[in-house]
């Protein structure tokens, strides 16, 4: 009887192991192999929306660069220079995004007197890399991209950063391992991933539990390398100095709003916080687009990083 016994748990043991190997590997697989947008997809809703204008494009003044990361990928970016100026914006898009997403964001910095720089994240776009890791690994390529940058304007340089969702964690996350930039712009950060995680589980998926969670950060910590604890823009952003401005959207229901509002009161030092009435998740802009520029205009000129003779420019 004693045998069966431990043979019967022996079996039951090996089955709760197998169960959780195989959850562990289907939750950490979903997070490092985020489902992206079909890249022709999104050109044509830029397109459509006119929001890019393949006119442009072709006419502005722009060098294509392939930037080596120390993770140990290339980075795919572009530096759009429509003026002759050393006063430039890196522009980092969203997750499951491109590039693309950021060409709005770089013609309003035209209009404010900016170039631009926009890449495309790892494993977006053109760019290597195998995984999303939502800014632990990201933020090592924004370095990558600021020492291209100051390598390629030379000491005048001055510049901002500007994020969308995950690009606005991976600012967050960058500026408080270094804080090169002269100011920062974050558009609906996440100030937690794990915290952001569960509540996208507790809402879009039948996964309710934290025990899942726990399971995806350790199967995440064994394959990918990092601990999902350690990816927290509330961490960070006590550390960063240079003045902030904080964007996001009143209606968002995936990221919430309540997580901008958190990382604004933990920022010190120079900033600035704006909550739209209109638009969901990554739409403030896209909603909004004159009071968008007019917020970032007022941002800049109320810290004196905004050249006198530029003005906003209506949409």
């Amino acid at each position: 009887m004693a045998r069966k016994m431990v043979v019967a748990a022996g079996i039951v043991s090996s089955v709760v192991t197998a169960l959780t190997t195989i959850s562990g590997f289907a939750i950490s697989n979903r997070l490092m192999y985020l489902q992206k947008k079909d890249e022709s997809l999104i050109l044509e809703r830029e397109t459509t929306a006119k929001r890019y204008d393949e006119y442009w494009y072709a006419d502005v003044k722009k060098c294509e660069r392939w930037i080596e990361s120390a993770n140990g990928y290339r980075i795919k970016a572009i530096f759009l220079e429509p003026h002759d100026t050393m006063r430039y914006v890196i522009i980092c898009h969203g997750v499951t995004e491109n590039k693309v997403n950021s060409f709005k964001y770089a013609r309003m910095f035209e209009r404010l007197g900016f170039n631009s720089v926009v890449y495309d994240h790892r494993r977006h776009g053109e760019s290597g890399g195998k995984t999303t890791s939502f800014g632990h690994y990201e933020k090592i390529d924004l370095q990558a991209i600021v020492k291209a940058l100051k390598l390629h304007v030379g000491p005048e340089l001055f510049f901002g950063i500007h994020g969308e969702s995950m690009g606005a964690a991976t600012t967050i996350l960058y500026a408080g391992m270094e804080d090169a930039a002269d100011f920062y712009i974050s558009d609906c950060a996440y100030s937690d991933i794990t915290e952001q995680i569960l509540h996208v589980m507790k809402t879009k998926t039948p996964l309710r539990r934290t025990l899942a969670l726990k399971l995806a950060s350790l199967f995440l910590k064994l394959r990918d390398g990092y601990s999902i604890s350690a990816v927290s823009p509330r961490e960070a952003v006590s550390q960063i100095e240079s003045p902030m401005l904080f964007i996001h959207s009143k209606n968002d229901d995936f990221v919430l709003p309540k997580m901008t509002e958190e990382l604004y009161e933990l920022k010190l030092g120079p900033k600035a916080m704006k909550l739209f009435d209109t638009g969901a998740h990554a739409q403030s802009f896209n909603k909004n687009p004159a009071a968008y520029e007019e917020t970032v205009a007022d941002f800049l000129s109320a810290y004196g990083l905004l050249k006198k003779c530029v003005t906003s420019t209506q949409i």
